[in-house]
């Protein structure tokens, strides 16, 4: 960012005739897409403003979804302003203090505890005022596992595939999308995990939910107890599989006949889906949006994927040619 940053003087012009005079702006981060953040001082008060160009990110989801969780009780940033033709939109600050960094091995399981309750919440919240949230459906899927194909095999890795590879990643595909495809669906963030969480208060606060969808009742809790930034010991994340089973089970989310065998194969396979997309997607944001600093990330995806594949005989095959075929190449 500079001062000639086109968006950047229509972003101070905006603030400065919302509030009637100028104010301080700071750069906090752009995120994973075209957004950007800045903090904003004004008569010693602090706010958010994101920046999102709209012919790329719209807003309305955000707004959408920031109203509809807080009329469930969610502690989210409250919209103040918006500027619907440039993109802007003026939030109250929850502050900057991510789950991420409180967590070690004496917090973890009080605070992801704490995270998951928050999870029966936003699995209620199916629509918003703008109408119901889109449907994880099997196309939704599967351009999300595309994303590796594409992004990380073929551009990233510039890995030629026979046609024995192409089967064995078709056939795990196939899988992980039956399985989605077979869970309860339920209001789903989509990217729900410690960085998406701020403590407030001693309170959690949830962001970045603007790309909520309709979809697997297992999805976000994976996301956060198999964190594509940080990995917890087995025992933490078994105990804390079970909480989130129970509370499913006590909000009717799934069913009493539901085993506990059967929702932990959910939970792996839709985990093993999600770290397939995500190394796609951070290979992505360094080749398409130059944001390498992601590429540090894509080693732990590609380790749960071979761990999480050699539990499933149908993914053993798979598991296995990760491990010789493209962990190899990302080691390079």
């Amino acid at each position: 960012m500079t001062l000639s940053d086109t968006r950047f003087i229509l972003l101070r012009k905006w603030l400065s005739q919302y509030f009637k005079t100028e104010v301080e702006i700071e750069l906090i981060c752009g995120d994973a897409s075209f957004r950007r953040y800045f903090r904003v001082k004004h008569l010693a008060k602090s706010y958010i403003v994101s920046d999102s160009p709209i012919e790329l990110v719209p807003i309305q989801p955000f707004i959408d979804m920031a109203i509809s969780y807080q009329k469930v009780g969610l502690v989210v940033p409250e919209i103040i302003a918006q500027d619907n033709v440039s993109g802007f939109v003026l939030q109250s600050d929850l502050g900057d203090e991510q789950l991420i960094y409180q967590l070690n091995l004496q917090t973890v399981k009080p605070l992801y505890s704490q995270a998951l309750e928050l999870l029966p919440q936003i699995a209620q919240v199916k629509a918003t005022a703008s109408g119901e949230l889109p449907l994880y459906d099997r196309k939704f899927v599967e351009r999300e596992l595309t994303i590796f194909s594409e992004w990380l095999l073929g551009i990233h890795l510039k890995l030629t595939l026979s046609d024995h590879d192409k089967q064995i990643i078709s056939h795990a595909f196939s899988v992980l999308i039956e399985n989605a495809i077979a869970q309860p669906h339920v209001g789903m963030h989509r990217d729900y995990h410690s960085r998406n969480i701020l403590l407030v208060d001693k309170q959690l606060g949830v962001i970045d939910f603007q790309d909520a969808v309709i979809g697997p009742v297992t999805y976000d809790a994976v996301s956060l107890l198999r964190d594509c930034y940080i990995k917890w010991p087995k025992d933490i994340v078994d105990e804390l599989k079970q909480s989130h089973f129970r509370l499913c089970q006590q909000h009717q989310f799934i069913d009493e006949s539901v085993s506990f065998e059967q929702y932990e194969s959910w939970f792996d396979l839709m985990g093993l889906q999600r770290h397939i997309k995500a190394a796609g997607i951070f290979a992505r944001l360094h080749h398409r949006d130059a944001k390498p600093g992601y590429l540090k990330d894509i080693p732990l995806t590609l380790t749960y994927i071979v761990e999480v594949s050699a539990l499933y005989p149908q993914l053993e095959e798979f598991g296995l040619w990760v491990k010789e075929r493209v962990i190899p190449l990302i080691s390079k």
